[in-house]
C-alpha cells in the first residue's frame, strides 16, 4: 500500500516504502534488502535512545539513561578514530505461567547512539560509568596545542 497516496508523505515512509517494493520486485537484490533494513533497525534505535551531551572546560560528558540494565548489556566502543557509538538491548523479562501483562509501555529491543567526537577528544582516555540506570561516558579533552614560538633565522653578513 502506498501511503503516500493516503497524504502521508514523510522521509521515512518513502525509505520503507521503496524497501517494500525492492522486495517486492527484485527478490535478487537481498543484500541490498538486508542493507537497508539493517539501516531501518538502527535509525529506530537511534531515534528511541535519547541522550545529553555535556561539555567541560577538560572533558565531554555523554549520559544516557538506561534502567535495568546490566553492564553486560551495554556496549561503549569508538568507531571509524572518531565516532562514540554506545550500544546494546534491552530483553523482555520471561513470562512466569499465570502472569499476564495488563499494560506494557516500557521500551524493548536495541537501542544505539552514534556521537561524532570533536578532534580534541582524547580517544585513549574514555571512561564509561551505568550507576542507577544511567550511563555517563566521559571522553577528556587533549590539552591545547602549545603555540608556536616564532624561529629566529641568523643573518650572515656576506
Amino acid at each position: 500500500m502506498d501511503f503516500r497516496l493516503m497524504g502521508f508523505n514523510h522521509p521515512l515512509l518513502d525509505t520503507l516504502y521503496h524497501i517494500v517494493d525492492e522486495d517486492n520486485h527484485d527478490s535478487n537484490n537481498k543484500n541490498k534488502s538486508e542493507q537497508a533494513r539493517s539501516y531501518v533497525r538502527d535509525a529506530k534505535a537511534m531515534a528511541t535512545t535519547p541522550a545529553d551531551v555535556k561539555e567541560y572546560p577538560n572533558s565531554y560528558v555523554f549520559v544516557v539513561d538506561m534502567p535495568g540494565l546490566k553492564s553486560g548489556d551495554i556496549k561503549v566502543q569508538v568507531e571509524e578514530d572518531n565516532v562514540l557509538v554506545v550500544c546494546g538491548e534491552r530483553k523482555r523479562e520471561e513470562e512466569k505461567e499465570g502472569v499476564k501483562y495488563v499494560r506494557m509501555e516500557r521500551k524493548v529491543g536495541k537501542f544505539m547512539r552514534k556521537f561524532v567526537l570533536p578532534e580534541n577528544a582524547n580517544l585513549e582516555n574514555i571512561n564509561a560509568v551505568c550507576q542507577d540506570g544511567v550511563l555517563s561516558v566521559t571522553v577528556d579533552k587533549l590539552p591545547p596545542p602549545e603555540p608556536k614560538k616564532p624561529k629566529t633565522i641568523e643573518v650572515k653578513i656576506a
